[in-house]
C-alpha cells in the first residue's frame, strides 16, 4: 500500500485541498470529482495507481476540504473553477497530465484540455460527459429550465438535488447490489453540501452548466486533432450520464476503448476493482 499525503496550497487567495501518492518523477494523472463530492470519491483508487505514476486529486473550491467562500465574494462558474485548477497544477509544477473526469470533472478538465492541448497525455472518463447524446434527457430537463430561467418556479426541482434523498439516489441507482455502496458516501457528501450557504454556491453552479456543452464540438476536434488516447470506463446503468455518452468518444479518439460496467454513476463504489483494472491497463499501454 502506498502512502496518500493530504495536502493543501493557496492559489489565487483560497485554500485548495488535495490528495497526493506516487512518485514526483513518474508519469502524472490528475483526478477530476464530480457533483456533490469531492476528491473523498477517489480514496481507494489513489493507491492503486500510486506505484506507478504521480497521482494528484484536488477538491473543487466549494467541495470537499476546500476553502467554500460564500458566492457574495466569489463567482461560482466553470470556468472560474477550471481557473483555479489550472493555477494550482502550474504551482505545482505540472505540466504534462492524464486526464480522470467523472461529472463535474468532466467540463473542468475539458477547460484544461483546450486551453492546454500539448498537456493532456490521455483522457480518462468515468462518466464524465462530452456529447449531447450523453444526457439522459428526464434528469436534466429540471436543470436545463432552471438555467434557461432561474426563480421560484424552477429553483425548487433543483433545489431537491440537494436533499440526503438524492445524493443517496445518486449513489445506489444502477448498483446491481446497493449493499456494496458504503452510506459514508452520501453521509459525507450531504454534510458537506449542507454547510450554510453551500446551497447557493450548488446553485448557481447549477444555472452555469448550461455553458458546457457549447465545449463539446471543440473538445471533439480536439481529440480527433490531437489523437489523444481515450478510455471511457462508464457505468451503463447511469441515469444522469447515459452509456450513449460513453460510446460517443469512438467517434473522433483515434485511440479509443469503451467498456460499459454493470453499475451506475458512481462505479467506484461499486466496481473500484474493474476500473483500476481497465485504467491501469490503459495508462500502461498509452504512457509507457
Amino acid at each position: 500500500m502506498y502512502a496518500v499525503h493530504h495536502r493543501s496550497a493557496t492559489v489565487d487567495g483560497h485554500e485548495l485541498f488535495y490528495r497526493e501518492a506516487g512518485p514526483a518523477d513518474a508519469p502524472t494523472i490528475v483526478l477530476l470529482h464530480g457533483y456533490p463530492t469531492s476528491s473523498f470519491m477517489f480514496r481507494e483508487l489513489i493507491p492503486l495507481l500510486a506505484g506507478d505514476y504521480h497521482v494528484l486529486a484536488p477538491d473543487h473550491l466549494g467541495f470537499g476540504l476546500s476553502d467554500a467562500p460564500p458566492v457574495t465574494e466569489f463567482t461560482y462558474t466553470f470556468d472560474a473553477l477550471a481557473d483555479l485548477t489550472s493555477a494550482l497544477l502550474d504551482r505545482l509544477g505540472v505540466d504534462r497530465y492524464a486526464l480522470y473526469v467523472q461529472d463535474y470533472g468532466a467540463p473542468i478538465g475539458w477547460r484544461l484540455a483546450l486551453r492546454h492541448p500539448e498537456r493532456i497525455t490521455a483522457v480518462v472518463s468515468q462518466n464524465g460527459n462530452a456529447y449531447e447524446e450523453g444526457f439522459v434527457e428526464s434528469f436534466w430537463a429540471d436543470v436545463w429550465a432552471y438555467g434557461e430561467n432561474p426563480g421560484p418556479e424552477t429553483e425548487p426541482a433543483v433545489r431537491a438535488a440537494l436533499t440526503r434523498e438524492a445524493i443517496r439516489w445518486q449513489y445506489l441507482h444502477g448498483v446491481p447490489d446497493p449493499s456494496l455502496v458504503s452510506p459514508d458516501t452520501w453521509e459525507h457528501d450531504h454534510a458537506l453540501v449542507s454547510r450554510e450557504g453551500n446551497d447557493e454556491i450548488q446553485l448557481a453552479l447549477f444555472r452555469d452548466y448550461r455553458t458546457n456543452r457549447p465545449l463539446y464540438p471543440p473538445l471533439q476536434e480536439f481529440l480527433r486533432t490531437h489523437e489523444v488516447p481515450v478510455l471511457a470506463v462508464w457505468g451503463r446503468n447511469d441515469e444522469i450520464f447515459g452509456p450513449a455518452g460513453a460510446q460517443a468518444f469512438a467517434r473522433d479518439a483515434k485511440d479509443a476503448e469503451v467498456h460499459l460496467v454493470d453499475g451506475g454513476h458512481f462505479l467506484l463504489e461499486s466496481h473500484l476493482d474493474v476500473v483500476a483494472g481497465h485504467l491501469r491497463a490503459f495508462l500502461g499501454r498509452v504512457l509507457r
